[in-house]
């Protein structure tokens, strides 16, 4: 083949050496418009695996680098006059420059032309005599630029202004620097790449960078401020650039995010930055870059890539095999760059969980992940959390709301079991069913959905507590587990709204519409959740008066019940939620136009039940923090959201999101959801409960001890598994979790199959 790889970065030149590795007779050339020795930033990271990648496609370019890094295990956070150190954590960095130079040795050695200060076409019909035009020109790609169109570019500028620097100051850990002026905090990403020089990269806020006075001077004066805010940690060093110009404007950039739906088109391909950025905080750009080109030169040694049609195949299957991986690690940038974007959240917390909470902010490093790599902080981290008593992880210890105590902080969610009877009565099934996952280990067990009035209900077989005659079967439930177990238990109170009178689900069909026997539905506005729903009616005042006292009766028969806790229904496009969202409420009264209005009754309803139930037992709201739709609810809403429910008087906001629309199309993933509730707990200051996506105790544990949430909530994990916290128990080797009598001494060999399966692994 003939090949034009139009960059010279680390994405071109290994695409070349490895396409020469496969086939000597390739004849490419490398087309870069700076000189040799010119780089942008200072070093670059690598994790184990990457190097494992490049040692299996290269092993002499592999070990040349190799070589070449600077290895250290340490990362420390530093907040104001605090240290924090943990151990374990395995980096090797390497300078860009070193890195191109190898690159660039490697190549010629191999025989491909390297052409340097030589500007290249950005018009593709200029490269008519190549097989192949690789785009590897960078972030700020001309190809990509030029045929925007043909590649759906998706282009996200970040919020956070950064400027990368290096420096003679020779760092041993991996250290994060946060230091506070009048302008707001500042703050460098700082690690040493070789014998000589560490990279020094400055990031702050938009509005810290302007109040700093960065918007309006050169360079050379601003790395002369930066080096004054960073001088107790440079020992006398300086700042060093490598971009040109000091005299002229300053060199912050934003970040730009950069996805594209299509990689290819006819015979032109992106590779690495042209293709896809990663944020700088989680260092995976130039990995990937790497990576991409090991997988598009071996996709393409598989076929004739001089014949169009299988070319085009080879370059389809290049992004189907790299898409997974890029948007793994685009989903973990942006946890990442969300994280120092909304720094201010965070900068409350103890030292300890600052830092916890920064080793863990791309959801990357996991809680048993830290205790692999340097047990005995992290046993701190589980010390602090338990307030200096006995330290155990942090799902297991209680949590207080009023004067109810939970015994640990695992909640079972509220999941709909349509096995009430046609009275919406409770029986045997919700004994067995409620029973055995308060036998499980979990503090609380939340009831599913219970409705306040009978055209409340979503189907015919969800219960109620309408009626006093529904009040006897809750309260053997509630006898059982407060007797046979040490869980608490709640009851979800709530109105369906439009999406009542629905079929009871079979299979995977479901809100499928009554087709006879149909009541009439109520919601904020006469809009129908289903497109083939019925329309419900716009509450009027008078139904508003009446639902509200329908939900204090049904609050006033959960006390007389035994429940402990109860939660308000107010997300998912049930009825108070369809107030709330835009994208249900179209109401030009009162109850419809801005957040507040919107508020407005749902708000009313809470402060009603809250009146009404027992001062000393907590109330929970339920809400959909993300319509996941244009124009409706987004995250910051979510917070006002949580804030009016808390001076109304909850205690406690379940933070959930979507299901407001049918036309909704959220964006799956492990812990979807908890940013939701990060945002709320840490903007709002009120407690959270975090669902959505989470199965495994690690999970539970990271998303507790980062401060993102005070429950955690698991709802599909004990629908099979209803002693899925005695499980979590005996895996992470906690035995201070209670245990049926009965069921003791199968606890006892769960645990130690666990712990020899561990072994094993360990051996």
């Amino acid at each position: 083949m003939r090949i034009a790889c139009l960059g010279g970065g680390p994405a071109g030149l290994y695409f070349a050496i490895s396409m020469k590795l496969r086939d000597p007779a390739h004849d490419i050339v490398v087309i870069e418009r700076n000189k040799a020795g010119d780089t942008f930033g200072w070093g670059v990271v690598f994790s184990d695996q990457t190097l494992a990648n490049l040692t299996a496609n290269d092993p002499v370019s592999a070990g040349t680098i190799a070589d070449s890094f600077a290895h250290w295990d340490d990362i420390e956070v530093v907040v104001g006059e605090n240290r924090i150190r943990s151990t374990g954590h395995g980096f090797i960095g390497i300078g860009r420059k070193r890195l191109l130079n190898i690159l660039q040795d490697r190549a010629r050695e191999l025989g491909v032309s390297l052409l340097f200060e030589t500007e290249f076409d950005d018009d593709v019909a200029a490269y008519a005599d190549y097989d192949l035009v690789v785009a590897a020109d960078g972030i700020n790609s001309r190809i990509r630029t030029r045929y925007a169109d043909k590649f759906a570019v998706d282009i996200q500028t970040r919020a956070n202004k950064f400027m990368w620097l290096g420096t003679a100051r020779l760092f041993d850990a991996f250290e994060f620097i946060f230091e506070q002026t009048d302008a707001g905090w500042i703050w460098a990403h700082a690690y040493r790449f070789d014998d000589t020089r560490s990279t020094f990269i400055v990031e702050c806020s938009e509005s810290t960078w302007r109040g700093l006075g960065f918007d309006t001077i050169s360079q050379a004066e601003a790395i002369a401020a930066v080096e004054a805010i960073f001088a107790r940690h440079l020992a006398g060093e300086a700042l060093l650039t490598n971009a040109a110009h000091l005299s002229g404007p300053a060199s912050w950039i934003n970040f730009r995010r950069i996805m594209c739906g299509q990689w290819s088109f006819d015979n032109v391909v992106l590779l690495g930055d042209a293709a896809h950025t990663a944020h700088f905080s989680i260092g995976s750009g130039t990995k990937l870059a790497l990576e991409d080109a090991i997988k598009l030169a071996a996709v393409l040694d598989a076929i004739d890539a001089r014949d169009p049609a299988a070319l085009a195949r080879g370059l389809a299957d290049y992004q189907a095999e790299r898409h997974l991986e890029v948007l793994k690690i685009q989903n973990s940038a942006r946890n990442s760059t969300e994280w120092f974007e909304t720094l201010d959240r965070y900068l409350g917390f103890e030292p300890i969980q600052f830092a916890y909470s920064l080793l863990t902010r791309s959801q990357r490093v996991s809680h048993e992940n830290l205790r692999l790599r340097d047990p005995v902080w992290l046993g701190e981290v589980e010390r602090w959390f338990a307030g200096n008593k006995q330290p155990a992880p942090p799902m297991f210890q209680p949590f207080t709301l009023r004067d109810l105590t939970l015994p640990n902080r695992i909640v079972v969610s509220p999941v709909l079991t349509y096995q009430a009877d046609a009275q919406g009565r409770v029986g045997a099934f919700h004994l067995v069913h409620y029973g055995a996952r308060a036998q499980g280990g979990a503090g609380l067990v939340m009831a599913e959905m219970t409705a306040v009035t009978p055209d409340g209900r979503i189907t015919p077989a969800c219960p109620g507590l309408w009626h006093d005659d529904q009040i006897a079967g809750w309260r053997v439930i509630n006898d059982f587990v407060h007797t046979a177990t040490h869980a608490k238990i709640g009851v979800q109170l709530g109105h369906a709204g439009a999406r009542g009178a629905t079929q009871v689900p079979q299979g995977n069909r479901y809100d499928v519409p009554l087709t006879h026997d149909a009541w009439p539905l109520l919601s904020a506005s006469a809009l129908p959740w289903h497109p083939d729903g019925q329309v419900p009616a716009a509450m009027t005042p008078a139904d508003m008066d009446r639902v509200r006292d329908a939900f204090v009766a049904a609050a006033r028969r959960a006390d007389a019940a035994g429940f402990d806790l109860i939660e308000l229904q107010a997300g998912h496009g049930f009825l108070l939620s369809s107030f709330i969202t835009p994208l249900m409420n179209r109401r030009d009264d009162a109850f419809g136009g801005d957040i507040s209005a919107r508020l407005a009754w749902p708000v009313s309803v809470v402060r009603a039940v809250r009146a009404a139930w027992p001062a000393h037992k907590p109330l929970a709201m339920r809400i959909s923090a993300h319509d996941w739709q244009d124009g409706g609810i987004h995250p910051a809403d979510s917070v006002a959201i949580g804030a009016a429910f808390a001076a109304a008087g909850a205690d406690i906001i379940d933070v959930s999101s979507g299901e407001t629309s049918f036309n909704a199309k959220p964006v799956f993933g492990r812990m979807y959801q908890t940013p939701f509730s990060d945002r709320i707990r840490n903007e709002a200051h009120v407690a959270t409960m975090a669902v959505g996506n989470i199965y495994e105790p690690d999970h539970v544990n990271s998303i507790l001890a980062s401060g993102r949430a005070d429950l955690v909530a698991l709802g599909r994990p004990h629908l099979v598994n209803p002693m899925w916290t005695l499980h979590a128990a005996a895996e992470l080797g906690y035995r201070g979790v209670h245990v049926p009598a009965a069921y003791a001494t199968g606890q006892i060999q769960l645990a130690q199959n666990k712990k020899r399966a561990a072994d094993a692994l360990i051996g």
